[in-house]
């Protein structure tokens, strides 16, 4: 790269020049081949909010300020048209580059810019204005030495700080928990089972003596056959029986959905997932042994930061879609986790896991993990470079998601896709169907079903450690949990600890953070539970939900507390004469009567979605204080989103935020209405594809209706 000029000969090859070395993956200020295939070219927006830096070498680096992405673009098109009307406009020298960062006519609606992908670079301009709820994240430069320096501070601090808050956590769930142990020792020595109050005991009891004696057979049969010969292994897996375990025994308390998998006569296999923005992001499959063959690992391997390409990377011979033959492929479902989790909290309870349950009826079920998970992976950046961690609940909408979707749909060869998601996971969606992010998914998803769905905040967010979290400036917030993994000694206690005792610790921490119990789940299966959660997250995303700017003080993912607030007074205000216009069949917005004042016309004037949004199906836990479902459905039910369609709607009174997944009636209440729902939603022409889902031969194509 050439050296920077002086500041009076600046020109827009020059400026161009400074800017790249801004943006790029290493220092450009020494020739070196690594140096010049990874520098900056251009910044290319995957939304009008999203733009991530494409590299020389076809690399992605993650999203960056817009003004910066903008500045970029504009430079590029000048260097490479001199003298057209931007140099005569701008000049030169210090001026130029000033005006390059306030150039009011990216705010002037009579520009013309465009956020089309074919668009000259000059007018590929994203408006600058940014929801309140998504501020622009950090820019973080090339690792200069101050640049190290700096990095090494924030990791240093965050290192004794965090580990303090996180030890404060501990102790508190220590305290906590003196009342509820002096309270089993009583039981226990007053001749009383401590457990005879739990709702599902009995149940509990024989679950526990059957996984038991399952063990035993196994564990003879092992003994048995010392070691498998091969015809003996052929007789065993070539059973009558439509799912045969090959592992068993007594649970060895792993983070592998594998194992588990296996257990109840499946198996998984993992494919690699490029975002847009290069992260790498591991995709699960599960699949029945019997009747499907394990894809290649370079297939599995190769991606391309593409998101529904029109040409795939594979001979077509070579995908999972190919294994079925017609009339009994099965219909693809997604699913993704929550927050801190990963896509192995479907798999924890055996055949009662939602994602075994689905697999079992007759679905190709997929397990979504968002960027970092277990294994940190970029295309380009390491662990300890900030820009790897600079992202936040948005990015996991708008990049993540349908990187996922996308793949499926490649290996499965649908057009659409059934969608599970539970508390972050709904919320990614909520925010990437939303019709400023990237409505145009939605026509990707036959149905979203939402569990627990994180939207509004729930009474949990005024407890007093995250509202510690809420107060603190985001300098301080930094300063405390960096700007890198949010308290990666979490995971290195996952690595130590053994299984029973990280299992024991994390519901101990987890219960007092979230005030949630296990009342409802088998107890012989929590400590596996633990096994898969928590995951590397980014302080910055940590910051989304708990800091002082976004979802802990707005208490929604999508609108602002005023926002809420006077949605609610318009709520108690005037309802039977919004009731009575509706029901005259009214749907235009425009047409909506005032009813008085300017207020309370037209509910849907502040719409998150348009036409493009999926129906939605929801189930919501009655007793979850994290998350306030209830308003959500509130919001549906008085018409506030004119193209959201509720296909399914449900309060489950008694179910805690994690019960949706771990109740032991979760199948009866839960895991039966989501398989009927998403064949039910499911296009007629498809159906003739599929094998239908065992116990949906009745369930007859939706008509488009809303569930009142």
């Amino acid at each position: 790269m050439p050296t920077i000029p002086t500041q009076h000969s600046l020109g827009a090859k020059d400026l161009y020049t400074r800017q790249v070395k801004s943006l790029s993956l290493l220092p450009q200020d020494y020739n070196s081949p690594e140096a010049a295939s990874s520098a900056a070219v251009k910044a290319k927006f995957i939304t009008p909010l999203d733009p991530v830096i494409e590299t020389a070498n076809g690399g992605r680096l993650p999203t960056v300020p817009l003004h910066e992405a903008e500045k970029l673009n504009r430079l590029r098109d000048e260097a490479e048209h001199p003298g057209e009307d931007g140099d005569k406009k701008r000049g030169t020298g210090v001026a130029a580059e000033q005006e390059l960062d306030d150039d009011a006519s990216i705010d002037d609606p009579t520009s013309d810019q465009s956020t089309k992908a074919d668009a000259p670079l000059r007018s590929a301009i994203p408006p600058t204005k940014t929801h309140p709820l998504f501020p622009q994240l950090p820019l973080y430069g090339p690792p200069t030495l101050l640049r190290k320096v700096q990095s090494f501070g924030f990791q240093l601090s965050s290192a004794f700080l965090s580990l303090a808050f996180l030890g404060t956590i501990v102790l508190g769930s220590v305290f906590t928990s003196i009342p509820l142990l002096i309270r089993h020792v009583y039981l226990r020595l007053t001749f009383r089972d401590p457990d005879a109050r739990r709702p599902f005991y009995e149940e509990e009891k024989r679950r526990g003596k059957a996984r038991k004696e399952s063990a035993r057979a196994w564990k003879q049969r092992r003994r048995r056959n010392t070691s498998l010969s091969k015809n003996d292994d052929e007789e065993y897996t070539g059973s009558d029986e439509e799912f045969v375990p090959t592992e068993g025994g007594k649970d060895p308390l792993v983070c592998d959905v594998g194992y588990y998998a296996r257990r109840v006569g499946l198996d998984v296999e993992e494919f690699s997932v490029h975002t847009e923005d290069g992260f790498i992001i591991a995709l699960w499959h599960i699949y029945n042994p019997k009747d499907y063959t394990r894809t290649s690992s370079s297939h599995r391997g190769r991606d391309i930061p593409i998101v529904f390409p029109k040409a795939h990377l594979d001979d077509d011979n070579a995908k999972p879609s190919q294994q079925y033959p017609p009339g009994k492929r099965k219909y693809p479902v997604l699913l993704v986790h929550g927050l801190l989790q990963s896509a192995g909290a479907y798999c924890t309870n055996d055949d009662d896991s939602l994602a075994f349950y689905l697999a079992k009826s007759g679905y190709d079920v997929w397990l979504g993990n968002n960027r970092h998970g277990f294994r940190p992976r970029h295309q380009m950046l390491t662990y300890n470079d900030p820009r790897m961690w600079n992202w936040n609940i948005r990015q996991m909408g708008v990049m993540d998601l349908p990187a996922l979707i996308s793949r499926v749909l490649s290996e499965t060869g649908f057009p659409k896709l059934g969608l599970v998601c539970h508390s972050q996971g709904t919320t990614e969606t909520f925010v990437a169907l939303a019709k400023e992010q990237r409505p145009d998914l939605g026509n990707k998803i036959s149905v979203f079903c939402a569990l627990a769905p994180a939207v509004y905040a729930g009474p949990l967010i005024g407890k007093m450690y995250f509202k510690f979290m809420r107060v603190i400036s985001p300098g301080m917030f930094r300063l405390i949990f960096g700007i890198h993994a949010f308290i990666p000694f979490m995971m290195t206690m996952h690595r130590w600890l053994p299984g029973w005792l990280y299992g024991a610790m994390g519901y101990r921490v987890f219960s007092f953070l979230f005030n949630w119990s296990d009342d409802r789940w088998d107890q012989g299966l929590r400590n596996r539970m633990f096994q898969f959660a928590p995951v590397y997250v980014s302080s910055e995303s940590m910051r989304w939900w708990l800091g002082r700017e976004c979802f802990a003080s707005q208490k929604c993912i999508l609108a602002t507390r005023e926002e809420g607030q006077r949605e609610e007074e318009e709520d108690e205000d005037g309802d039977g004469a919004m009731e009575e216009y509706f029901e005259q069949g009214k749907s235009h917005l425009s047409e909506e009567p005032g009813h008085g004042t300017e207020g309370r016309a037209g509910r849907g004037r502040n719409a998150w979605y348009d036409e493009q949004v999926p129906p939605f199906a929801l189930w919501v836990a009655g007793s979850d204080e994290l998350v306030d479902g209830r308003r959500l459905l509130r919001r549906f039910e008085r018409r506030r989103e004119p193209h959201v369609r509720v296909v399914h709607r449900k309060v489950i009174e008694e179910y805690e935020h994690l019960d949706v997944l771990w109740a032991m009636d979760m199948i009866e209440k839960v895991g039966q209405e989501v398989k009927q729902v998403i064949w039910r939603t499911t296009d007629p022409q498809t159906r003739e594809m599929c094998r239908v889902p065992k116990g949906c031969d009745a369930i007859e194509v939706w008509d488009g209706s809303t569930q009142r």
